[in-house]
């Protein structure tokens, strides 16, 4: 399990299908069990043991504790619960239970009003369910799926502006979670861009973590709510996304560090070092003729902050608008006519250099 001495984690989806295998396996035995080896999505067969398995007369309840691995994911340590009652009507039905949002806008692949439970684990639910129907008595079932606790562990997450509301999603496309590869968040800023396209947004504004989506709604009020989604360091998830939606212009709002980054060609932004590329800057500074003097102090910087104290003692602060045009020409690499702009702002919200892509910007090729 180990992956450069790091572990991997189950999704909750994994979990989730798990538990309602043991479920219907309890109901079918007629007794409880204390493990359950199930099929993940991937085809991986996996033995998970069972936190709760408990069976009265018409219904079985199994739970699975999640273990996200060494992934730092807010739903390490839930417990996936599944409740099941079986019956002839040759069909599986599932119901989200406590801790299970419910979905309450377009654009999620989900249909409004039923639980947040994405298409790879439904499938791998029934699935498993139906794998220990084979030669019971037994044609169909009722599955709630529930999360003690779900609904706290949904405000660390996006949920709601999603319209996710009452809890956590069930998510997962292989069962798998990959330490620090945060497939769960990856995933949700896809949805979050596929929500604000489908409420007709052509123009959305990516930002790199909570503050700084604060100072970018203050820069940007006219924009809906909605078209705000912090990619974190899934810059280039979120640029790629918006290509394949068809927007057309993106707003990219960050600070320095993450942004030189950026500059610096790298749309992962928590690899690559754990430091800036104070070299890179050092010679964009050179490209506007800012003294030697100054390039040199800003390549000895030790972080990105230095950097900007550096420029902005010398009197050469317009190097800030130029990081947020190599920014934009980076970004629009990744799909010829995408239009992005891209905002500097301080660690205070202070606007500290943009550039303002005009319009048809990237389509004759001032990206390449």
């Amino acid at each position: 399990m180990a992956t450069k001495e790091l572990r991997e984690g189950f999704t909750t989806g994994a979990c989730s299908a798990a538990a309602a295998k043991a479920a219907t396996r309890v109901l079918i035995l007629g007794q409880t069990i204390k493990e359950i080896e199930t099929t993940l999505p991937n085809k991986r067969k996996v033995i998970f043991e069972l936190k709760r398995c408990e069976i009265s007369e018409d219904s079985a309840v199994c739970s699975i504790i999640k273990d996200a691995g060494d992934d730092p994911d807010c739903t390490h340590g839930a417990e996936l619960t599944a409740e099941v009652k079986l019956n002839q009507e040759n069909k599986i039905v599932l119901k989200g239970g406590e801790g299970v949002a419910v979905v309450t806008k377009a654009g999620l692949g989900l249909e409004i009003g039923e639980p947040a439970i994405n298409p790879v684990p439904r499938k791998n639910i029934t699935e498993m369910i139906l794998e220990e129907l084979i030669g019971s008595t037994f044609s169909g079932a009722e599955v709630t799926i529930s999360v003690p606790g779900g609904q706290e562990m949904a405000k660390k997450t996006m949920n709601e502006r999603l319209g996710l509301i009452g809890g956590i999603s069930i998510l997962g496309t292989t069962g798998i979670v990959k330490p620090y590869s945060t497939a769960a968040y990856k995933a949700s800023v896809i949805q979050a861009i596929q929500v604000a396209r489908e409420y007709g947004e052509q123009t959305i504004t990516l930002t790199t973590g909570g503050k700084s989506e604060k100072f970018a709604m203050d820069l940007l009020p006219n924009m809906n709510e909605i078209a705000f989604i912090q990619v974190g360091d899934f810059i280039g998830t979120g640029i790629k996304t918006a290509i394949k939606e068809d927007i057309h212009h993106v707003v990219i709002v960050g600070m320095i560090g993450k942004l030189s980054k950026m500059a610096d060609g790298v749309m992962m932004t928590h690899r690559g070092g754990s430091s800036v590329n104070t070299k890179m800057l050092a010679n964009i500074a050179r490209t506007l003729e800012i003294p030697e003097t100054v390039c040199s102090s800003i390549e000895a910087a030790n972080t990105a902050r230095h950097v900007l104290d550096i420029c902005k003692e010398s009197g050469h602060f317009h190097i800030t608008t130029r990081i947020c045009e190599i920014v934009s020409q980076n970004c629009s690499k990744h799909g010829l006519g995408l239009r992005v702009s891209t905002y500097m702002v301080d660690f205070d919200g202070t606007l500290l250099g943009k550039f303002e892509a005009p319009e048809g910007w990237g389509i004759k090729g001032e990206a390449e």
